[in-house]
């Protein structure tokens, strides 16, 4: 709930607190500016020249839920706690202490919810620009505040505020993210690698993984984010029907380039093994 995360939301103006006000339908900054709560929860803190970006539609974050409800992606999923897990008990927080967790592009939040249930006593931050996806995070867990907001704006948080910020094959602003850790807080990042769901590519035509963008994420860090280890490679085998291949295509950013997409999904075999590669990578201030 936003009240869980309220001490941690800056003015997205200015960067002043915000306080829950009116029997927590509205947040008000020490500044004087005003943002409505929605009614499911969650607030929208954009700046006022809103976004250039678009954020995922209704039909895309209800085939995310779709396809992760079904565990296709746990392997990723237990990858991203597990690594959440070793960065707060690298930085020290005791068991019985609150971190406080900031996931980048949360979506439903499936992997953050997972993520909070490893560490047991953290809050999260489910941080996304889409408003379908904002309507999900408010109610996937009890310790989660959904905000709306654009990860290449300034992060509507304070300084040095999160323990952890997670980004699972969502877009990365080096910048913010250290800005916003704490001295001994790191970033977990899951990019997909090349190859991933490649037995797809060809039938449905869609868009492939850049041949450098692990190292291309390395380096857009560097002189601020440092690599806590070496990178893990992550790769497993999934048996998929027609409807979760819809699904996973329906909730990626293929989504908007397919336009024949049921048409493509039909000739396919009634099952694929398809595989999924990606590479998880730690980063810190230190």
């Amino acid at each position: 709930m936003l009240s869980d995360i309220i001490d941690v939301l800056a003015d997205p103006a200015d960067g002043s607190r915000l306080t829950l006000v009116d029997e927590g339908t509205r947040l008000t900054s020490e500044t004087g500016h005003s943002y409505d709560v929605a009614r499911q929860g969650y607030v929208t803190l954009l700046s006022g020249a809103g976004s250039k970006h678009q954020g995922d539609s209704a039909e895309m974050v209800s085939a995310r839920e779709t396809f992760l409800a079904a565990g296709h992606f746990a392997p990723f999923v237990e990858a991203v706690s597990s690594a959440a897990l070793d960065a707060i008990e690298e930085a020290g927080i005791a068991d019985d202490a609150t971190a406080t967790v900031l996931e980048v592009g949360a979506g439903t939040g499936y992997y953050l919810s997972h993520t909070l249930d490893t560490l047991g006593h953290a809050r999260g931050v489910g941080l996304d620009l889409s408003t379908a996806a904002a309507k999900h995070l408010a109610k996937a867990h009890p310790r989660i505040g959904s905000v709306v907001a654009d990860v290449w704006q300034g992060i509507p948080l304070q300084d040095h505020s999160m323990d952890l910020i997670s980004v699972v094959f969502a877009p990365r602003n080096p910048h913010e993210f250290a800005r916003l850790l704490t001295e001994k807080g790191q970033v977990v990042v899951l990019t997909p690698a090349p190859g991933h769901l490649d037995e797809l590519r060809e039938p449905l035509g869609i868009l492939k993984v850049e041949d450098n963008k692990l190292e291309r994420m390395i380096d857009q860090a560097s002189g601020l984010l440092q690599l806590v280890d070496a990178p893990q490679a992550i790769e497993f085998a999934m048996d998929l029907d027609r409807a979760a291949i819809a699904a996973q295509v329906g909730m990626s950013p293929s989504a908007r380039h397919v336009v024949d997409l049921a048409e493509r999904v039909a000739q396919l075999p009634e099952e694929m093994t398809v595989t999924a590669r990606a590479n998880l990578t730690r980063l810190c201030r230190c």
